[in-house]
């Protein structure tokens, strides 16, 4: 790339990011945000309709740094909005704008986002593990009976059975039928994010299961 082309895709870039960052120019009597946060307060589904509008591609920008991913980020920014809905009693002007605030929100929402992501990812890859592969040390050192005990695959199941039925669900179809969440919300007509908190919760009951079961042979 040229020296001149460098320099127009610089300018490109932050025009985008200003495009992005700054809030746009309100029109003529167009209700101000705090007031429109005002009314969310007072529960006017209309005020954060409003806001959605407002600031939708603000936030939506601001996630996408953090998650990387369209879908994901549109999931997010919906829940997000709920938040704010939900939490809008909690807002004070005395300590700041309120897009401020709504920034604030978004941030620790994706980022918690993220952390959820990769620890689900991380556990999704040992559950993987612990189902398709047996430990050699097992094999060579144990006894047929201890094997049979022992075998991962026997306490998967054991620890699955005891969870609730709407997480045993989730669990094998995305484990055992290889469905992705997407795919599990439509088959059972649960929302996304409930499937995946049900994952989460599964996944951490099956690992704390294995773990006191592992402890016990």
């Amino acid at each position: 790339m040229h020296r001149k082309e460098r320099k127009q895709a610089r300018r490109k870039g932050k025009r985008q990011t200003r495009r992005f960052s700054a809030p746009p120019q309100l029109e003529p009597g167009a209700l101000t945000d705090l007031e429109l946060m005002r009314a969310i307060q007072a529960e006017d589904p209309d005020a954060l309709s409003q806001l959605y509008d407002r600031y939708n591609g603000i936030l939506k920008a601001l996630i996408l740094r953090v998650i990387h991913n369209e879908a994901e980020a549109d999931d997010l920014l919906q829940e997000i909005f709920m938040e704010i809905w939900n939490q809008a009693k909690n807002f004070s002007a005395e300590k700041g704008k309120p897009l401020g605030w709504m920034v604030t929100l978004a941030r620790r929402r994706a980022i918690d986002g993220l952390r959820k992501k990769q620890a689900y990812a991380r556990a999704e890859e040992r559950l993987q593990n612990e189902v398709e592969q047996q430990p050699d040390a097992w094999v060579h050192n144990a006894t047929e009976e201890e094997i049979v005990l022992g075998d991962t695959r026997v306490l998967i199941r054991k620890v699955i059975n005891g969870l609730p039925p709407a997480q045993q669900q989730a669990i094998d179809l995305a484990f055992f039928r290889g469905m992705s969440q997407r795919e599990i919300a439509a088959k059972t007509n649960t929302p996304l994010g409930t499937v995946k908190t049900r994952l989460e919760l599964g996944l951490k009951k099956i690992y704390d299961g294995l773990k006191e079961l592992k402890d016990e042979l």
